[in-house]
């Protein structure tokens, strides 16, 4: 339909709501008719009249408490032969109508906030997106499953042809696929809000979002086309019967019709926010807006309006007032206008916008293919001498930016457009505008300082104290402390409290010294640039921290209980006191064979007791002695069989934990060190298991684990290991959220790419730089933006 190669013309304006119309929907029954909903809390249902060029209202139905905000219609069924329609509304209901009550038949209930979006599928079913963050599947007047999953307001939900597969759009900017219940695939691409979806075939569908674009995925999850055009939000999308062509609406004021993936004609409307559109089965196209008036555009001349029609539809385009602000026609420089005369020279394509001056008064003229003249779309106000800084905020590359700059790289280049918002990092900013018009990183220093001295806006705050990154508390260097100085440093993943495995606060170790690398007091301004001190780390991190009182404690209260061929005599558990003693420094024995016998079979205890036993092994086997032992040639194997069978991902998480941090503190040493590298292909092929749990502990001590592999590596600049290491990391950093972590995942790729160009390019190969990117923006700990931006400098 939408092929015939015209021009789409005005066919009718519809006046009959009060506020905006906010959805719409093609009807089945009248044919050619459809269904409008709006603000005003009313539902319309239109059928074409006899003369064929406008629709009459056939009936208002009523039956939300608050506005109206989507409409879809159920297939016939035998009970309901027409067919049922749907409304979604503020009111958090659903209610559904006869094509012939102004009642509902029935309203559905269960949504915590607005019902922003419906789709019907075979068989009755109902699927609704809303504001709570979930999609829900209805049959009937029940809800047979609720989809969780995304992180904000779901906007636009869609159920696919093929049996069980449905869609959903959210405000966190990605898409979900769903089967039977279970989100099957993520799709991401899209900047901002995920506004709108339509179905092209059973293995195709197009979105439209906030971020200006429109993109077309396959299933699979592949994102096989992007199209730009509006300038603004883009609210909604519907496609043409049997053919892939679409129309889009938007924030810009337009409705934009695509043919063959181009932009083929734009239609200017004398409103603001053109929130919703749809096509029916003769390709006319209906579109709902901001000033309560439904319009329907058509490209048959014998459905054409009047030409006094057009011409009242025209007028009110002209009278309408353009604000600058909104950016949908770039920058304006009053002073630079041409006069009417400017408009002899024809357009160059249907849609182009162009300004000129009259009488002191800026107007906007659109070219039309199609009449071969410019119509006048609006008067363009507050715009004298405005431009991207004065302005607000604009619009580049679909994207509202506070600053729209223009930066000359060297005199005889090329000149690029660098758009920064006062809220942005500005390094992150230089960073990616350096990446994306493949620039020299040289210049990042440079960019970054240009960004703040035009924008006068605040800088990264550097503290003049500086800390230790991992703790947060000043670096243990050894001899520096005083003799009578204990500062307890909390567990810095838990803190103290009752015992619970790992998470115990500190008794121990004492703390004291300033950073060896920078020192403390140092003035510094809030631009000078911070010393990286987080890589390459020189030396293995270990979780020290632990109350050995309450991990005996625990060991006594769990032998109780324990089947007799496990039990500990009471010899035994003194035993395992002095090796607690001898290995947290608190007395200066030397832990002796028999202690590590005891300990050797307190940790094949049964999985459900083990958990303090673990404890010991983990805090033993930073003693050297210990160490040797345990990592030697004779028993090395059987401790990392051991450790390993923990880290089952159905196992406890107590023993997952205290396994990670038992092959964490086995870096220690030189024997410790030896057998985790010669063993790296077992312990990283389980370890990497651990991701998938939500538990953050586990998530540190894993990237722990990777960043002390890293530490090893840079040593022996060993490049398959590295390989291995780095392909983890960002298989890692994708899932976990947990920032430690993530800090500790970016010291350790920044270790393993330090001074080492091979591995560099094999982290550009992975795309480690998209995984990370994001965290060059956080703002606490401030730790994690400036170890990021260490690493960015070095891809």
């Amino acid at each position: 339909m939408a092929g015939e190669g015209g021009a789409y013309r005005l066919r009718c304006s519809l006046v009959g709501h009060g506020q905006d119309v906010r959805g719409l929907t093609r009807g089945l029954f009248p044919q050619g008719g459809f269904v409008s909903v709006s603000r005003d809390r009313t539902a319309r249902l239109w059928a074409p009249d006899g003369l064929n060029r406008g629709f009459t209202e056939m009936h208002c139905m009523s039956g939300h408490s608050n506005f109206v905000s989507c409409v879809c219609i159920i297939p016939p069924s035998d009970l309901y032969p027409r067919g049922l329609i749907a409304t979604g509304g503020n009111d958090h209901n659903i209610c559904i109508f006869t094509v012939d009550n102004p009642a509902p038949l029935y309203i559905l209930k269960g949504h915590k906030n607005t019902v922003c979006s419906l789709s019907s599928g075979k068989f009755g079913t109902l699927l609704s997106g809303s504001w709570d963050a979930t999609a829900k599947v209805w049959l009937n007047d029940r809800c047979m499953m609720t989809l969780q999953g995304h992180t904000a307001a779901i906007w636009a939900v869609k159920i696919l042809p093929e049996q069980g597969l449905m869609l959903t759009g959210s405000a966190d900017k990605t898409i979900k696929l769903w089967k039977a219940g279970r989100c099957g695939r993520t799709f991401t691409g899209h900047e901002d809000c995920v506004r709108g979806l339509a179905i092209l075939s059973e293995m195709e569908f197009l979105s439209c979002a906030n971020d200006a674009s429109v993109r077309r995925w396959q299933i699979s999850g592949e994102c096989l086309q992007v199209y730009y055009g509006h300038t603004n939000y883009i609210y909604s999308i519907s496609v043409f019967p049997q053919c892939k062509d679409f129309v889009t609406t938007g924030e810009d004021r337009s409705l934009r019709i695509w043919k063959q993936g181009e932009c083929a004609q734009t239609i200017r409307l004398p409103a603001q926010s053109v929130w919703c559109c749809c096509v029916l089965d003769n390709g006319d196209i209906v579109v709902g807006a901001s000033d309560g008036i439904i319009r329907v555009f058509t490209e048959s001349l014998e459905r054409t309006a009047s030409a006094e029609e057009i011409q009242a539809f025209e007028n009110e385009l002209s009278q309408a007032s353009i604000d600058p602000k909104t950016g949908d026609l770039g920058d304006i420089n009053a002073e630079d206008l041409p006069g009417r005369e400017h408009l002899k020279d024809p357009g160059t394509r249907d849609g182009q916008t162009r300004l000129i001056k009259d009488n002191g008064k800026i107007e906007a003229y659109q070219w039309s293919v199609g009449e071969g003249r410019w119509i006048k779309i609006g008067d363009v106000v507050g715009s004298s001498g405005a431009t991207q800084q004065t302005s607000g905020k604009v619009l580049f590359e679909g994207k509202e930016y506070d600053y729209v700059f223009t930066v000359d790289v060297n005199e005889s280049g090329p000149s690029y457009k660098l758009p920064y918002n006062i809220t942005d990092d500005p390094w992150l900013t230089a960073y990616n505008f350096l990446q994306k018009n493949d620039l020299n990183p040289m210049f990042l220093d440079q960019v970054a300082k240009f960004i703040m001295d035009n924008t006068k806006g605040q800088t990264l705050s550097t503290s003049a104290q500086f800390s230790d990154p991992f703790t947060g508390a000043g670096r243990y260097v050894p001899g520096s402390s005083s003799g009578s100085s204990t500062v307890p440093a909390a567990d810095p993943f838990t803190g103290a409290g009752r015992y619970v495995p790992g998470s115990a606060s500190n008794a121990v170790a004492p703390v004291g010294g300033v950073d060896p690398f920078t020192g403390t007091g140092a003035y510094q301004s809030a631009a000078a640039k911070v010393e990286n001190i987080y890589f390459p780390k020189k030396d293995a991190v270990t979780f020290d921290q632990a109350n050995p009182m309450q991990i005996l404690g625990k060991l006594k209260e769990l032998n109780g209980s324990a089947a007799e061929e496990h039990k500990l005599t009471e010899d035994d558990l003194v035993t395992l006191e002095k090796l607690l003693s001898a290995t947290c420094n608190t007395s200066a024995e030397t832990p002796t064979a028999q202690q590590l016998q005891t300990l050797w079979r307190a940790v094949n205890w049964p999985e459900d007791i083990v958990f303090p036993a673990l404890d010991i092994l983990r805090l033993s086997v930073r003693h050297p002695t210990v160490n040797e032992n345990f990592c030697s040639e004779k028993d090395h194997v059987q401790l990392i069989i051991l450790l390993l069978k923990f880290l089952n991902p159905k196992g406890k998480e107590a023993n997952q934990l205290l396994a990670l941090r038992a092959l964490c503190n086995c870096f220690v040493s030189q024997a410790g060190q030896k057998l985790m590298m010669e063993q790296r292909d077992e312990i990283m092929t389980q370890a990497i298991e651990m991701k998938f749990g939500s538990n953050k502990n586990i998530h540190i001590a894993l990237a722990t684990l990777m960043l002390n592999y890293a530490v090893c590596l840079h040593k022996v600049n060993n490049i398959e290991g590295k390989a291995q290491c780095l392909s983890i990391i960002s298989t890692v950093i994708e899932v976990v959220k947990d920032l430690e972590a993530i800090f500790r995942l970016l010291v350790a790729l920044g270790t393993l790419i330090s001074d080492d160009t091979n591995a560099v390019q094999l982290a550009k190969s992975l795309g480690v730089d998209s995984h990370i990117k994001k965290y060059a923006s956080v703002s606490e700990p401030a730790k994690v933006k400036e170890c990021c931006r260490f690493v960015l400098n070095l891809l």
